[in-house]
């Protein structure tokens, strides 16, 4: 009895199905391994292996929740058209001043470090009062819990979330008209100064939400891309499929784009090639300017008409960067008409032609945003006070605020500027210095992922803020004043927040003229497709200044 089992035994050990070794006692074993190789049953089903235990603090120690897994699709709904309305008053369309929240996980810099002294260095838009009072009024929370120590060490994972009071920059009330639907794309004529997806100050005055609430449509895909101030032709892909088919195009150069611009002078009648190369100056004003450390570009322009004084010209961009057509045409001498960086006074004299400019970059920096600020047009350039207050480089910024392909903020990050829309990875970039070496970029494009984890993540309103235990006081005191009709622009809206000093501030706002800038995209042609916009007013021959 006992021989034939030990034959038994031995047979099995031939036939190659050794037993595995116990774990040693306490140990657990891994998924797999128990009885016929079964793996282990999933917790909450019946014979499931025990969950694992939290691990027992000790004391006076802080428990981390454990990271949320992320959405691997966003996209806008119901819930982020109704944050706010517009209106439209003076030529432009407005948003209503709504609450936001702000949202990040800790940053790996952060770790140790208490969230006043992250305040005090990262955050430097806003002074530490106004963060202690956002906590006394219970608007920062940590792990969804409310702060009320800003002497809370942070831990890795810790979740970061502040309620703010935003107020978006306007935009022409000039409409976004629909050229071309069907049941792969939509195709638009964007107006001047209306950024293509949220980010930076702006959310709902945006092409993505414009379309979805006002038209119904969401989950588009951005097939190429136009800088805020320009113009023209923009397309949408409704399936990731169709996104990928048109972007392998672009990645081909097959994509053809034509411009037309008007630019200052008499510009050559010939067919002229700008192969200069370009570098950018800084991603948070949204400079570039000819360098030979630049990236290689090239852009064919040909003049269409001269009326004595200015001249319209087509233009064909052959790579993507950032600026190029402005960039190039200030080179030659020709800048755009009413460009408000590459025809301004800060490039000297000659306005930067032959790429003279005779200042270092931070003299130039300097000299634009004081030219902008001295005729109160920072908004114009998509930044703000705080943005230049808030200290560092962004590089993570385009000159107008805007972003690249992305379809909503990330739910659990849920940034001013969204994480981009992972659906198509292969058109998504978060890093400038990639993004300015893909050949593909659409000329006029700055609207890269502004995404500023060191500013942006959690961000507030304007700096310089007077907060007094009053305000405090009567921070629960939010009210309203009645209703407006979101056509007629009747000032009998208003909401005020006492933490904002936005809502105490009295801005300038910038007349339509202003907000349009003369360069559009006209046509765009690729294998199987071809959209035009119309030639823009300011292009006719018979358009008088």
């Amino acid at each position: 009895m006992r021989h034939g089992l030990r034959r038994a035994v031995c047979a099995t050990w031939v036939r190659g199905a050794r037993p595995p070794p116990r774990p040693p006692r306490g140990a657990m074993a891994e998924p797999g391994s128990g009885p016929g190789g079964a793996r282990d049953e999933e917790p909450g089903k019946e014979g499931a292996a025990p969950a694992p235990k939290k691990r027992r603090l000790a004391g006076g120690e802080r428990y981390v929740p454990p990271p949320r897994k992320l959405s691997t699709g966003v996209s806008f709904g119901a819930e982020h058209f109704a944050e706010t309305s517009y209106y439209f008053e003076g030529g432009l369309r407005k948003v209503r001043p709504y609450y936001f929240d702000f949202r990040t996980y800790c940053k790996g810099r952060w770790v140790g470090r208490s969230l006043l002294h992250v305040f005090g260095t990262e955050f430097r838009a806003q002074p530490l009062d106004f963060y202690r009072a956002a906590a006394r009024a219970g608007r920062l929370r940590l792990n969804e819990e409310p702060v009320r120590d800003l002497h809370v060490v942070l831990k890795n994972n810790d979740f970061l979330r502040n309620t703010v009071h935003r107020h978006e920059p306007p935009v022409t009330a000039q409409p976004l008209r629909i050229l071309a639907e069907d049941e792969e794309v939509v195709v638009v004529d964007k107006p001047s100064s209306l950024p293509v997806h949220p980010c930076g100050r702006f959310r709902h005055n945006t092409v993505i939400f414009i379309l979805g609430k006002e038209h119904g449509l969401t989950e588009l895909h951005t097939l190429h891309r136009l800088d805020r101030m320009t113009s023209g032709v923009l397309m949408f892909a409704k399936t990731a499929a169709v996104s990928k088919r048109i972007d392998e195009q672009v990645r081909e150069r097959q994509l053809e784009k034509e411009y037309v611009c008007r630019v200052v002078g008499e510009f050559p009648e010939h067919e002229v090639v700008c192969e200069e190369p370009i570098l950018v100056v800084s991603y948070k004003v949204g400079v570039c300017r000819v360098d030979p450390k630049g990236k290689p570009c090239k852009t064919i322009f040909q003049r269409l008409s001269y009326n004595g004084k200015t001249s319209v010209v087509k233009c064909l961009p052959r790579t993507g960067r950032t600026h190029q057509i402005r960039v190039h045409l200030q080179y030659l001498g020709h800048p755009i008409v009413n460009d408000p960086i590459y025809n301004m006074e800060a490039w000297g004299p000659d306005r930067g032609k032959g790429g003279k400019i005779g200042k270092t970059d931070e003299e130039l920096l300097k000299a634009l945003v004081e030219e902008h600020r001295s005729k109160q047009s920072l908004e114009i350039l998509g930044i703000s006070e705080e943005d230049l207050n808030s200290g560092g480089e962004n590089k993570d910024c385009g000159d107008s605020g805007d972003c690249t392909k992305s379809a909503e903020a990330d739910p659990v990050n849920g940034n001013s500027c969204p994480a981009e829309d992972v659906k198509d990875p292969e058109r998504d970039t978060k890093d400038p210095e990639r993004d300015a070496k893909d050949p593909q970029r659409d000329e006029e494009n700055p609207e890269r992922n502004v995404k500023d984890p060191e500013r942006n993540d959690i961000a507030a309103c304007p700096p310089n803020s007077d907060i007094n235990q009053e305000t405090l006081e009567k921070d629960k005191e939010l009210g309203s004043c009645g209703n407006q009709d979101g056509q007629t622009g009747q000032k009998g809206w208003e909401e005020k927040d006492p933490l904002c000093v936005e809502c105490r501030m009295s801005r300038r706002d910038p007349s339509p003229k202003e907000l349009v800038m003369f360069l559009h995209a006209l046509r765009y042609k690729g294998a199987g497709f071809e959209y035009c916009s119309d030639m823009p007013e300011w292009a006719m021959d018979d358009w008088e200044e």
